[in-house]
């Protein structure tokens, strides 16, 4: 059982910067990857960055080279720094724990959402 709870959504402006962190409990924070998705009103949720258990990363190509995602496994905490934001950044970002056999994680865990307004 994994329990994500996210924080540091808000509003900036363009051009701005801004910190997500996702803080998981449970047990085995380390063994499993994470994930940071989006989704915007009326559309469909995004994949934006993934992180996996050795520290490497993908990030969507809208992202790439502005946003920067991380973890702390001593604190069970991902990160996603976030700069030179866009309006099209704005939406509610999600962090997600995906199935992991070596994990032992047998479906999608999912936190509860952050907002995060990108607007002058």
């Amino acid at each position: 059982q994994v329990r994500l709870v996210e924080s540091g959504g808000g509003l900036v402006r363009p051009g701005g910067s801004l910190t997500l962190s996702c803080t998981a409990s449970g047990r085995g924070f380390s063994n499993y990857a994470m994930r940071w998705y989006r989704q915007a009103p009326e559309t469909q949720r995004e994949l934006v960055a993934h992180i996996d258990r050795y520290g490497g990363t993908i990030y969507a190509d809208s992202v790439r080279g502005r946003f920067t995602i991380s973890r702390d496994n001593a604190k069970s905490t991902m990160y996603l720094q976030m700069n030179n934001l866009k309006p099209d950044d704005t939406a509610v970002y999600y962090c997600n724990v995906p199935p992991s056999n070596y994990a032992g994680i047998a479906h999608d865990y999912w936190g509860q959402g952050t907002q995060v307004t990108v607007s002058s």
